[in-house]
């Protein structure tokens, strides 16, 4: 698998090229020393994975992760001195398309090398989210963002009547997203009003680890508590829930929410189609949002979904940063609308007003 460095601090680059060349499914791509020598590497070779740095003249990380992700669009793990002290930078960069962050590792006493190891596992971890092999890199992931129409999918598939649940549980709108995902989300949710009789779920593929954070910064931007999802609470209306454990999320028939282990395989934990079918069993057909990502997660399930009657909406190519995971729900005609991102806060409120009468 091939890696690009990018860090303007010699030391740094050094640190990140031997934990590289030191795993033999890894070798180094290219080396830049600022985000648009980064940008200018990915157009002439892009890389199966990038190793990105945030603060670096000229062209900073969050702004060469989005041009990168636009032009030259590869999975891209953000790399920096500390992601608590850059929390800010983390999710903005994550919201640019980035896939994770981690801590620059450090030469320490005697050559000693500090946080490689984590390191390599995060690089593993997400280039398997990603879908890239370590033995057989694969093309450049993303479509190119090209098709500005809102569409609606093919003729809707027959009702499927759901299981009954707690007659007190709520409406539910259920959020997917990966790549791109945290800005994506912040601006549904900024356009909703807060005054919405439902409960929203939300699962971003992020570590775990940065969970608390993204609900603190997801807070910060929308002007909502962000609560962090944990095993037996109950889902109310005006609720607003982020996964934030390594097991799938899923609601109960009694309306709580409750963290599974199965199916252990799973690229993605938590996964978005394991929240998408727990949903199929809810009392009242809700709404279900899949948002900009790599891969398809979400798209099978967001198809039962539609088949059981929810509203479901897949964000429009133009406005992804990949259109991979929308783009699969929307060619399995799991969609019932496929809108650009500033249309799709409008479409949930209109289908609530109607699933209230």
């Amino acid at each position: 698998m091939k890696i690009g460095i990018v860090n303007d601090l010699a030391v740094a680059c050094e640190a990140l090229r031997r934990v590289v060349v030191a795993d033999p499914a890894l070798t180094v791509a290219w080396v830049a020393h600022d985000g648009q020598e980064a940008i200018n590497h990915a157009a002439r070779l892009t890389p199966d994975l990038i190793l990105m740095d945030l603060i670096m003249p000229r062209v900073n990380g969050v702004e060469a992760t989005r041009q990168i992700m636009r032009a030259s669009p590869c999975p891209i793990l953000v790399v920096t001195a500390t992601v608590s002290g850059n929390a800010g930078l983390v999710y903005e960069a994550l919201g640019a398309g980035a896939l994770d962050a981690v801590n620059t590792p450090t030469v320490g006493a005697g050559g000693l090398m500090q946080g490689g190891v984590e390191l390599v596992r995060r690089i593993h971890l997400v280039a398997r989210a990603a879908g890239r092999s370590a033995v057989a890199p694969t093309a450049v992931l993303a479509p190119k963002l090209v098709t500005p129409q809102v569409s609606r999918a093919i003729t809707p598939p027959p009702r499927v009547t759901p299981h009954t649940t707690s007659s007190h549980a709520p409406l539910i709108i259920a959020i997917g997203a990966s790549t791109g995902g945290p800005r994506a989300t912040a601006t549904v949710l900024s356009s909703l009003s807060k005054d919405l009789d439902a409960a929203i779920i939300i699962v971003q593929h992020v570590s775990a680890s940065f969970a608390s954070g993204y609900a603190d910064w997801l807070g910060a931007e929308t002007g909502r508590v962000v609560k962090l999802a944990r095993s037996g609470m109950p889902v109310r209306a005006g609720d607003v829930f982020l996964a934030c454990e390594e097991r799938h999320l899923v609601l109960t028939r009694a309306a709580t929410l409750e963290y599974r282990d199965e199916p252990s395989d799973h690229v993605h934990r938590p996964a978005i189609d394991e929240l998408f079918a727990s949903l199929v069993s809810c009392e009242r057909s809700g709404i279900a949002v899949l948002l900009t990502g790599m891969g398809r997660d979400g798209a099978d399930s967001l198809l039962k979904l539609r088949l059981a009657g929810w509203h479901t909406i897949a964000q429009d190519e133009q406005s992804s940063i990949v259109w991979g995971m929308p783009g699969a729900a929307h060619k399995l005609g799991a969609a019932v609308e496929t809108l650009a991102l500033e249309a799709i806060a409008h479409s949930i409120t209109a289908a609530f007003a109607r699933r209230r009468t």
